[in-house]
């Protein structure tokens, strides 16, 4: 990935490559890192005045030797609980200056995209790429999606009792049959759908 200046990188707990953060910080680009329970900082300077669900805001160094030889430079050290359930989050950024809520909302919004991810592997059953470049990517996703919102119109209209997904897959082994949509999504025709759609026979819907 080409880094840019002043853009945020996002990374899930686990990732600790240290020496790559460190050039994400020479570049004047932002990192936040989800770190473990075990993140070792020593503290310089720290925040006394917290907002509410803000446990600690500390700046310091790594006091681990390869942690601090891959990243010598400061760095901040927040610990924020969710109001909801008490779960304690620790992030890692080298952005020094912005306010915990933004730090947090930022790592919320990483979670909405991975959500995203999730719900097209669902949904859309893109098992491939064929392009690697950005427009075929984005054509291919375009193409799925809206597969998947005219089946969704479909199911609306026709007010069928079967989900989007099971309708997919239900015209995935009836490309060549003729019969009407109203006879083919008749609960009779397909009590094994899943077991029809696992076979090995072709199928439009597999993106």
């Amino acid at each position: 990935i080409p880094y840019e200046s002043g853009a945020h990188y996002i990374f899930d707990r686990g990732y600790n490559d240290f020496s790559n953060l460190n050039t994400i910080n020479r570049i004047g680009a932002f990192f936040l890192v989800r770190a473990k329970t075990n993140v070792r900082i020593k503290p310089k300077t720290w925040k006394r005045r917290l907002p509410e669900g803000v446990v600690s805001d500390v700046i310091g160094c790594f006091t681990v030797y390869k942690s601090s030889k891959d990243y010598p430079e400061e760095l901040r050290k927040l610990i924020i609980e969710n109001p909801e359930d008490g779960t304690r989050y620790i992030f890692l950024t080298n952005n020094l200056d912005a306010s915990a809520e933004f730090i947090s909302s930022l790592y919320r919004n990483r979670w909405s995209v991975e959500l995203f991810f999730k719900w097209i592997k669902q949904h859309l059953r893109i098992k491939k790429f064929w392009g690697t470049s950005e427009n075929a990517v984005r054509i291919q996703i375009y193409c799925a999606i809206i597969t998947y919102c005219l089946v969704a119109i479909v199911q609306y209209d026709m007010k069928l009792e079967r989900s989007v997904y099971e309708i997919l897959q239900i015209l995935g082994i009836s490309l060549t049959d003729k019969t009407h949509l109203s006879d083919l999504f008749d609960k009779s025709n397909f009590k094994n759908v899943k077991d029809r759609y696992d076979s090995s026979e072709p199928n439009l819907f597999n993106f």
